[in-house]
């Protein structure tokens, strides 16, 4: 059973989620602010964590940032509706999806089964077992694991999902959609940016080319496209 963590201070909105997503058959716990949130989060017990960004003493930007340092645990973000700046900076700091609030709860569990699904993937689009390759990077989709340049890559499930798919098609334009609905298992909404700031944090992490250059292009108005050694 999918064991998960709600972290919000708003006592009568976790009871009634949490009720909602014990009836579709996932275990929850619920605690109600940011630094008791990061201890449970950290404790290894949880499949993944749904945090709200305004929470007393430590917030969920903050809290986020402290799960990154140890975890790359599934994390996805409650933020207030219309309030980019935290939707941004959150992802940035590298949770893996976010539902403004007020959501519904059947909202949210589909969030989470999405997130939940693309992280627990035995094995890649192409079903093989084995590693994927192209030039310095390998992926074990299997295992969930990756390296660059011979060195331990840490990427959260959503970075893995979509830099595998980008992988699977180094050379190949992959579009924004496509990427939206196998990497974040949803549809791409409009002004959506959660594509181009997940890709931002890969790029990051995977450094430049020796010319300078990116190893995920963006191909303005068709998408991205990872290059080929």
């Amino acid at each position: 059973m999918n064991k998960v963590l709600l972290v919000d201070d708003d006592v009568e909105l976790v009871s009634m989620l949490r009720e909602y997503i014990e009836s579709e058959g996932f275990a929850a716990d619920a605690v109600h602010d940011g630094e008791a949130g990061v201890a449970a989060a950290l404790s290894g017990q949880y499949a993944i964590v749904v945090l709200d960004v305004m929470m007393p003493r430590v917030n969920g930007i903050e809290a986020l940032r402290r799960i990154r340092a140890h975890s790359q645990v599934p994390v996805l973000m409650l933020t207030a509706r219309g309030d980019d700046v935290d939707r941004i900076v959150g992802l940035e700091l590298g949770a893996d999806d976010y539902v403004p609030k007020p959501c519904t709860p059947r909202e949210l569990v589909a969030r989470l089964r999405a997130i939940l699904r693309r992280s627990g993937e035995p094995a890649g689009a192409d079903g093989a077992a084995g590693p994927l390759s192209v030039g310095a990077l390998v992926m074990w989709p299997q295992m969930r694991r990756a390296q660059w340049q011979g060195q331990p890559l840490a990427l959260t499930s959503t970075e893995f999902n979509l830099l595998e798919l980008l992988a699977r098609n180094a050379g190949r334009v992959v579009g924004k959609p496509e990427l939206s609905e196998q990497g974040l298992g949803r549809p791409l909404a409009r002004f959506d940016r959660s594509i181009d700031v997940h890709l931002s944090s890969i790029r990051h992490k995977l450094g430049v080319r020796p010319d300078g250059r990116s190893w995920i292009e963006t191909v303005r108005g068709q998408g991205y496209l990872m290059v080929r050694e």
